[in-house]
């Protein structure tokens, strides 16, 4: 745990921004819908005090080693506060209902995760590449969670028009206030984006890997990228969209998420061992 490290009073204070994302968090996600000023107000401070908590934990503060930490946690978290940053942004502009309460949740859950498991610390990074491959996949795991989000609420959007046909007669573009065909733009938008940060991800892995390791992480990894690329190549040759788009967009991001914070947690919880990076 992040407050083995150091003094107790040093414990205690690397931990304060975790805590305070933790409370705010929850209070967002306790907030009545009708409190929209308190809800957005908690979800900023939050947001600020996660990005300060995943500051903390992943830079090694409060122990004796200089250095980086990586694990499952600190990437689920950091994944997290993507997708929350995604969230604030587009719901200043767009009618974003009904998912803060399960953002709220997961950020807080994220957060607990990284202060209970802070991951192993690297004094040194195998080469000064390493970096710019993790950085890189960590930011590929937000873009494909911001596309995970929009095409959750397209999902949802859809099946209450389907349940509203009186709605979907007179308005056959929006339903409950949601802009399906931008959501649906910027889902695979996200899609995009996400495939061409992770190509370059595996690309830096592979090429500045000394050896390339054929482990469950690369393994996965690769399968995610071939179903992205499928999900990118029906939508454009075939105009593949509704549920049909969604599960490949759902089976890549869950072979994703197996790839790297599935194998650490197995690693790092389970086995009790470091894995090869």
């Amino acid at each position: 745990m992040i407050l083995s490290f150091g003094s107790a009073s040093d414990g205690v204070a690397v931990a304060l921004p975790g805590l305070l994302a933790l409370l705010s968090y929850a209070l967002a996600a306790a907030l009545s819908r009708r409190a929209a000023t308190g809800v957005r107000a908690s979800l900023v401070v939050a947001w600020f005090a996660h990005a300060l908590s995943i500051a903390v934990d992943t830079s090694g503060v409060g122990t004796n080693i200089a250095g980086a930490r990586f694990g499952f946690a600190p990437a689920l978290s950091v994944t997290l506060w993507l997708v929350i940053a995604v969230y604030l942004i587009e719901s200043r502009w767009m009618p974003i209902t009904g998912v803060r309460r399960v953002l709220a949740l997961l950020g807080a859950t994220a957060v607990l995760l990284a202060l209970l498991f802070p991951g192993e610390l690297r004094p040194q990074a195998p080469s000064r590449w390493v970096p710019l491959h993790w950085v890189m996949g960590i930011a590929s795991y937000g873009l494909f969670g911001a596309a995970v989000l929009h095409a959750a609420m397209l999902s949802r959007a859809d099946k209450h028009m389907r349940q509203l046909p009186q709605l979907a007669a007179s308005s056959p573009a929006t339903a409950l206030g949601l802009p399906l065909l931008r959501l649906e733009r910027l889902t695979f938008r996200f899609v995009g984006a996400g495939f061409a940060v992770l190509s370059a991800a595996i690309v830096l892995g592979w090429w500045f890997a000394n050896p390339w390791h054929w482990d469950h992480k690369a393994v996965l990894s690769l399968l995610g990228w071939a179903v992205f690329a499928g999900l990118l190549a029906g939508r454009r040759i075939f105009g593949w969209r509704g549920p049909h788009a969604t599960r490949w967009l759902y089976a890549g991001a869950g072979l994703l998420l197996l790839a790297y914070v599935g194998s650490r947690f197995v690693f790092e919880v389970v086995l009790h061992r470091a894995p090869v990076l």
